[in-house]
């Protein structure tokens, strides 16, 4: 994504979130929060990207070694985002992604579309993905 159409797409986000019922440190955290997870799985940090999955989630969807080494089978070559919505009045946060990827052993590009469901939880003052990391298995 380019800098303007990034920083377009944050303006867009805090406007459309300040109408909601949160926090200015909320928008910050979601913004920073975003970006961060963008990074981790950007270079392909899937270990670190598993830290910002909920614990309830991972308890009802357990993240196993498996999951991790299909999704290092693949170096993903574009990170696109095409929607986010806020919902239930800004405590939550929907992303579509586009996830562009490699598969190293068939040297083949795949597109993953990611829709991440963000909530924030108000005990840790953090912003959480309820949706688990990309889902690689699944064809678009």
């Amino acid at each position: 994504m380019t800098l303007n159409l990034r920083a377009a797409f944050l303006l867009l986000l805090v406007a459309v979130m300040a109408a909601g019922c949160h926090t200015p440190k909320q928008d910050k955290s979601l913004d920073e929060t975003l970006s961060q997870y963008e990074s981790m799985v950007r270079w392909s940090e899937w270990d670190g990207a598993v830290g910002f999955v909920a614990p309830d989630f991972l308890e009802k969807h357990p993240i196993t070694r498996l999951d991790v080494d299909r999704l290092r089978l693949f170096r993903v070559t574009n990170y696109t985002v095409r929607s986010g919505t806020p919902i239930d009045g800004g405590e939550g946060f929907v992303q579509v992604v586009e996830i562009r990827m490699y598969n190293k052993n068939r040297a083949v590009e795949q597109v993953v579309m990611d829709q991440q469901e963000w909530r924030w939880d108000a005990v840790g003052e953090r912003w959480m993905l309820h949706s688990g990391l990309p889902d690689v298995t699944r064809r678009y």
